[in-house]
């Protein structure tokens, strides 16, 4: 959410976790504000909980405070009194989310992307696949335990490829919890569905209009995608990993020269 509304924070927009507020000093400047926003929402298909929608809003209650013209209203000298939630310390490659993408046209008897994101690293781990059953999703989990060591928990969403004895059994033997994102509240998974947009972009831009290639430019799709910066960490999830800078293609080719 950062990302995608982050030329506008503080300015035109408040962005707190999935929920945001648009303000303006006037109803035409709201107007103008509030349509940026809905244009940004477009651009980057993000959908909106137009039921959880409130406009024209003069006054409300936001995290126990009144926020209103007169700017916020409430106890903030008591907020240093308040309990202190702890925060759980994680490593990378500790809590990953998975989730298909697809289906596509077939490439190579492909028709589905199985994706995967470590949550603090934001390293994305994708393979083609032409089924999406509980025997790939099983595979594809053993040869990411493989490369990056058991984590503690696997995030995803009811499907039944996700849902069932073998899954479960690969989870047990190997000590690793299972969360399942809820149908009231999808966003417990939400890293995948971001990262799911994001290459997807990746791959149409990559593919061009030979679309039954998308399985060809996978990989190359995941360079760029994990050599990109993302906002949330500050840098990209190559450097974050392996701790130095990614040289691309094109740096080595001339370094040879």
């Amino acid at each position: 959410m950062m990302a995608i509304f982050h030329d506008m924070i503080e300015k035109t927009i408040e962005v707190f976790m999935d929920d945001f507020s648009v303000f303006g000093n006037s109803f035409r400047t709201y107007l103008s504000h509030l349509d940026k926003m809905l244009k940004r929402c477009e651009d980057t298909n993000l959908c909106l909980n137009w039921e959880k929608s409130h406009f024209m809003v003069k006054e409300g209650i936001v995290l126990g405070h009144k926020i209103s013209k007169n700017e916020i209203e409430g106890k903030i000298s008591q907020r240093d009194e308040m309990p202190q939630n702890s925060i759980q310390v994680c490593e990378i490659f500790d809590v990953w989310g998975i989730d298909f993408m697809g289906p596509f046209s077939s490439s190579r008897g492909n028709k589905y992307i199985l994706v995967a994101i470590d949550y603090l690293s934001k390293w994305v781990k994708a393979k083609a696949i032409p089924t999406n059953d509980a025997r790939v999703v099983c595979k594809f989990l053993k040869s990411l335990f493989g490369r990056f060591g058991t984590p503690c928990a696997i995030i995803s969403n009811r499907g039944t490829y996700f849902c069932n004895d073998q899954f479960a059994k690969v989870m047990h033997k190997y000590g690793v919890t299972h969360h399942l994102a809820t149908a009231y509240h999808p966003q417990t998974s939400g890293q995948v569905e971001v990262s799911n947009r994001g290459l997807k972009r990746i791959l149409e831009m990559t593919v061009g209009e030979n679309r039954a290639s998308w399985s060809d430019k996978l990989d190359d799709a995941l360079w760029a995608f994990r050599t990109a910066f993302k906002t949330p960490i500050g840098c990209t999830p190559y450097k974050l990993v392996y701790e130095n800078a990614c040289h691309p293609p094109i740096d080595l080719e001339q370094k040879a020269y």
